[in-house]
């Protein structure tokens, strides 16, 4: 089992499956879910955010009570990933070969769903009726979940395999994200004959921005400013400069706090100046918590325990999918699936701990919930 473990973590891994370029991985994931007897079906997400393919949705019914578990893995991986190649390693280390990302984000967390799944069917394992759901589109803001049709979803409880982390960590809250870009309006003049005339966009930015601290300006917020640009030519003070960035936090209402001091800075800057200043903002994902006595934690703490995995249960600061499932009635957690170093040419994962998740995925599924009352 741990030799087709490998195999289709290897097989998947080579998959070229970008944002927006995922209908290849789809296809042969269709394939898969239809040898395992799961029922299913694309959604035309590709078609409202621009990609090649949508949502791929799965339904395997089971024998246990209770409605169905949601598990989840997104299908897009980032870049450089054109032609990457998983070598397995003596002892268990999966690298990429030839300077790309592995994609262990999220490959690694389809593959230990698939490989559950089977292992459930093979030793005819009463389960959970389980409901699947590979997005598209996750690594930019959770774009294809955004436009899922939660109304046909009967599941109300999540665990979505996305987390960097030793197996047996789960994420239980994420934060908002907003992004934003100021734009500072001054007016040109030559800088060498009329400078007096200008009034100088860039230097507005600039103390803006120098008044706005950057990292962890107050507790539980993150704050960057991530990009500048302005000016024409260096003879010329210049009319216009751009700003962009973003702020975190696990409260949603500290992030609106926090912009709103923003645009204070900004706009007292540029009135300071007599230039125009123009503020626009955009909720990328919205904060939840799962609360830690819901019965999606409680579940995972057994899991973790009948696999003698330690459980590790936290708070993250990077987004998912599960966003997106909590702003439409679906308590989860985020878990661990042995993805290190996402979003590099470090990236790795170990076969061993993918082994290790199986069993916990495993545990999941097949959970009898009156056994733990």
């Amino acid at each position: 089992m741990s030799n087709r473990l490998w195999e289709t973590f290897k097989e998947l891994s080579s998959v070229y499956s970008p944002s927006f370029r995922e209908r290849e991985l789809c296809d042969i994931l269709r394939e898969r879910l239809k040898s395992l007897g799961v029922t299913y079906f694309t959604d035309n997400a590709g078609d409202y955010i621009g990609g090649n393919c949508g949502n791929l949705y799965g339904f395997l019914p089971g024998s246990l009570d209770g409605p169905p578990l949601l598990f989840s893995a997104h299908m897009d991986t980032v870049e450089p990933a054109k032609g990457k190649r998983a070598v397995l390693k003596e002892d268990g280390t999966i690298l990429p070969e030839g300077g790309t990302i592995l994609g262990a984000d999220d490959i690694a967390g389809i593959t230990i769903i698939l490989e559950a799944m089977a292992r459930i069917k093979e030793e005819n394992m009463p389960h959970r009726s389980v409901e699947l759901l590979f997005p598209v589109a996750e690594e930019l803001y959770g774009a294809g979940s955004a436009v899922f049709e939660y109304g046909m979803l009967q599941a109300k409880e999540a665990y979505v395999l996305d987390l960097c982390g030793s197996v047996g960590e789960a994420a239980n809250a994420a934060p908002t994200i907003m992004t934003f870009e100021i734009k500072i309006s001054g007016r040109a003049s030559h800088a060498g004959f009329a400078p007096e005339d200008g009034i100088n966009a860039v230097m507005v930015a600039a103390r803006a921005v120098a008044g706005l601290p950057q990292g962890r300006p107050v507790p539980g917020l993150t704050f960057n400013i991530g990009r500048i640009a302005g000016g024409e030519a260096d003879n010329i003070v210049p009319a216009l400069c751009t700003v962009k960035g973003e702020i975190r936090s696990l409260n949603h209402g500290d992030v609106m706090t926090y912009w709103e001091h923003v645009t204070d800075v900004f706009r007292r800057e540029a009135e300071a100046e007599g230039a125009g200043v123009e503020l626009k903002n955009e909720i990328r994902i919205k904060a939840y918590e799962t609360p830690l006595n819901s019965p999606v934690v409680r579940r995972f703490q057994r899991a973790c325990e009948s696999a003698g995995i330690p459980c590790n249960i936290h708070h993250t600061f990077g987004g998912s999918d599960q966003n997106n499932f909590a702003l439409n009635g679906i308590e989860g957690l985020v878990i661990a699936c042995s993805m290190h170093e996402a979003h590099s040419t470090r990236e790795h994962s170990n076969l061993n701990e993918l082994e290790d998740c199986v069993r916990l995925v495993m545990n999941l599924m097949t959970d009898r919930e009156e056994d733990a009352e």
